[in-house]
């Protein structure tokens, strides 16, 4: 057997996946309910490449560049897969700084690649969801945020959820190694968080004591106002709280921080947010301020199932149309036309010389809500077969009859 004709593995790469028609579905409907959202507070659109220079994601990202998909391409050049969409943002506005209205409101929804090794919840290709302000100072714009994560979430139906605030203000006097072992506190423990600090050159009194120093610290004006604004928004106070422990280990943090917990959702936070002024100004000589958030897609995705979030959905399509022999393929190619023309998601099934039961089944197996057959018997009396797959209830009905009975279960 020659090279041409060699058989290859059918197989992927580690931490990444294939998605099928359900999981898709699932994915679909998660993302819409988020856009929901976005757009109900003004945000709109963007997307950036899948390949960035090395050079935008370099120092910016902090103790995690070595998760970074770099190489060189066909012309020499270094470039990364995109690590996440905070950074490329940044470096769109400070491209298209003058022609950008600010505050510009932007949300993203695309794939980031991380080099992570594979496991529960983590994967090496993932969706994440952004959004962020730009052009603005004030804490309102992180305030804004804020109220846009706890909308998302109540959006997608969960009922318990909380947003831990805090700000990286707090941390002025702490060693950023120091905050990057705090950030896993709470995947590590109070010793965990201590032996990684002792690890980092600290003695077990000195990371001790800053370990407590963090624990007892009070909010300050900005994150006071920050929850007051929550507050007076009329949002559940008790889904949001000041959390001194909340650290976000990335380098450009330098403000307002955030995470999303959902109670009894192991896997972790599943949202992070962060003020970072200091990010455009690695791109253009312009102090231009910002603030946003990146939502975990996959782990939403999770929780969701877990809590049994989605609606009970396999597919899309709402009528198979069966085909009685080829003798009658013209005339369900026209039900099907004026199906499809109605708005009505209709298949056709492909194979006009497969007995009727076949297709049936197949309509069964895919959950297809409804099969229609037209026979010689509808034939004769200008009439479709519609029957209920869950129920098994059959009924002949009038096309205009039929068409209402779709559109209205």
């Amino acid at each position: 057997m020659n090279d041409i004709t060699k058989l290859i593995e059918p197989r992927i790469l580690k931490g990444f996946r294939d998605f099928t028609a359900e999981e898709v579905i699932k994915r679909n409907y998660l993302k819409s309910k988020i856009v929901e959202v976005f757009e109900l507070y003004g945000f709109e659109p963007l997307e950036t490449p899948a390949i960035e220079y090395l050079e935008t994601f370099t120092g910016n990202i902090g103790a995690d560049e070595n998760l970074f998909f770099k190489f060189e391409d066909q012309g020499g050049r270094s470039v990364a897969l995109r690590y996440d969409q905070t950074v490329p943002t940044c470096r769109y506005v400070a491209q298209n700084i003058n022609n950008l209205q600010l505050p510009y409101k932007r949300y993203q929804i695309q794939s980031v690649w991380r080099a992570e090794k594979p496991q529960k919840g983590r994967y090496r290709e993932f969706v994440q969801c952004d959004a962020d302000i730009f052009g603005v100072n004030g804490w309102e714009a992180d305030a804004e945020v804020i109220a846009l994560t706890l909308d998302i979430y109540k959006n997608l139906g969960f009922k318990n959820y909380i947003v831990k605030i805090n700000d990286r203000a707090l941390f002025k006097d702490v060693p950023y190694a120091v905050i990057v072992a705090v950030d896993k506190l709470d995947k590590v423990g109070e010793e965990g968080v201590i032996k990684e600090m002792v690890g980092k050159g600290y003695s077990s009194e000195e990371a001790t004591s800053m370990l407590k120093s963090i624990l007892t610290v009070k909010p300050n004006e900005t994150v006071t106002k920050i929850l007051s604004y929550l507050k007076d928004l009329g949002l559940n106070e008790n889904q949001f709280v000041f959390d001194p422990t909340i650290a976000r280990s990335f380098s450009y943090s330098s403000g307002p921080i955030w995470e999303v917990v959902i109670p009894g959702f192991t896997s972790g936070s599943v949202l992070g947010g962060e003020r970072f002024d200091n990010l455009i100004g690695r791109f253009i000589n312009k102090s231009i301020p910002g603030t946003g958030f990146g939502l975990g897609f996959d782990r939403t995705l999770e929780a969701m199932e877990e809590f049994k979030l989605f609606p009970d959905q396999k597919t899309k399509t709402k009528a198979l149309v069966t085909v009685f022999g080829r003798d009658f393929l013209g005339q369900s190619l026209a039900l099907v036309k004026k199906l499809r023309g109605a708005g009505i998601n209709t298949e056709l099934y492909s194979d006009s010389e497969a007995k009727l039961g076949k297709q049936v089944k197949y309509a069964d197996k895919k959950s297809i809500p409804y099969t229609v057959v037209l026979g010689e018997e509808e034939a004769q009396k200008g009439e479709y077969m519609l029957k209920n797959m869950q129920t098994g209830q059959q009924q002949s009905l009038s096309l205009e009859s039929l068409i209402s009975s779709l559109k209205n279960n």
